[in-house]
């Protein structure tokens, strides 16, 4: 297991604590909002700054990055669009009356999360609210967002004739313990999804198979049909508050406040990992190439493989709390409460773990060989036993 190692590069732009790191869809660009009140953008092909996005008038909370545009939100109660080629502030949406520490943007919607108690949704082009989302008793966390056409099965869709003409949904997680399904054109509540004793602090949704992923300061994660609105099952081997998850081929990841992180089947609920080694809270968690990347309250990012739980790197030189990781060409990125963006090359991890794959996928092949020779042994000896009984 390799120990720590220097980054390729280590960005000391930020003047306050970053809080949330986004990867553009071409991966072009890295986005970094921050607690000095500003967002930064990075070229994953240089590791530059290019470009500098002042005007909230606090510290940004989350950030969001398009190929063309940037979205950041903020404890000023804003939310703000900018152009990534020139840094202007193309919109500034208003309406939270608190904090906004969440955002999504999806289709031509932003949406949003607020300490105000509500979610909202935004026309991305006009600087115009479109619909307000009330009914939660305390702060909203988290957003996840969907359409009924990727759930709904046609005579299921004739039920829903009062909202035909839109079919999105909103999802929301919040403090008072509950999950809420929303319809985005009218804001009616679909859904409450109740079951919880504790915080829903991220959720994870998988449409195709009509669920979702829900997990809490009540040291459980449940999964619901998003549809019928059922708790299929509850995760409950964590012993402290669920912070992030990661879903990856049926595989549910869960980094906690227990210093661990889980690796569980989806479809039976077995737990068949755990990933040791943090010497604190387990803040954030990335799967890439079969290895599991986390970033850590104890400052350190590690890396772990994913099947048989081995730490395989420790990545160190932060002095706090690394709140986000993204993964690009085989660049691990690190942001963190001290106020700097760390780049680590992840190519020999990478590589040993594609030679591992390798020799594990041709060992499953010879073992396969050896069992259809067996078989046909076998079977060979089985007519020969019927043939000398006179069967």
């Amino acid at each position: 297991m390799g120990n720590g190692g220097s980054a390729v590069k280590v960005c000391t732009d930020h003047r306050g604590g970053i809080n949330w790191l986004s990867l553009s869809p071409d991966g072009q660009r890295l986005l970094t909002g921050s607690e000095d009140g500003t967002a930064r953008l990075w070229s994953t092909a240089d590791s530059q700054c290019h470009g500098h996005f002042q005007g909230h008038e606090s510290y940004i909370t989350f950030c969001h990055l398009e190929n063309e545009a940037a979205f950041t939100c903020s404890a000023d109660h804003t939310i703000r669009k900018w152009d990534v080629m020139t840094g202007q502030c193309l919109a500034i949406y208003r309406g939270h009356t608190s904090i906004v520490n969440r955002i999504l943007v999806a289709k031509d919607y932003l949406f949003s999360g607020s300490y105000d108690r509500t979610a909202r949704c935004w026309s991305v082009d006009k600087e115009k609210q479109i619909q307000e989302f009330r009914g939660h008793r305390n702060c909203v966390l988290t957003l996840a967002h969907y359409s009924s056409r990727d759930v709904l099965e046609e005579e299921e869709e004739e039920e829903e004739e009062e909202e035909k003409v839109s079919r999105d949904l909103l999802v929301t997680g919040s403090t008072d313990c509950t999950v809420k399904v929303w319809w985005v054109s009218s804001g009616r509540c679909y859904q409450t999804l109740l079951g919880h004793t504790g915080a829903v602090l991220c959720l994870i949704l998988d449409a195709p198979n009509r669920e979702l992923f829900s997990g809490s300061t009540d040291y459980t994660i449940r999964t619901w049909n998003i549809v019928t609105g059922e708790q299929l099952k509850v995760f409950k081997e964590h012993q402290g508050s669920v912070i992030c998850l990661e879903l990856v081929n049926r595989h549910l990841y869960s980094g906690s406040a227990d210093r661990t992180v889980k690796c569980w089947l989806v479809d039976t609920g077995e737990r068949i990992q755990t990933y040791k080694a943090h010497k604190h809270s387990v803040s954030t968690l990335k799967y890439h190439a079969g290895i599991l990347f986390t970033g850590s309250g104890d400052a350190c990012a590690r890396a772990f493989n994913s099947k048989s739980g081995v730490l395989q790197k420790i990545f160190r030189g932060h002095k706090f709390i690394i709140n986000c990781i993204q993964i690009h060409n085989e660049l691990l990125y690190t942001a963190s409460h001290d106020g700097t963006l760390r780049i680590w090359d992840i190519r020999g991890i990478c590589k040993r773990n594609k030679r591992r794959l390798k020799k594990e996928r041709s060992a499953q092949g010879r073992s396969s060989q050896k069992g259809s020779l067996s078989r046909l042994f076998n079977n060979k000896v089985g007519c020969m036993v019927q043939q000398e009984n006179g069967e």
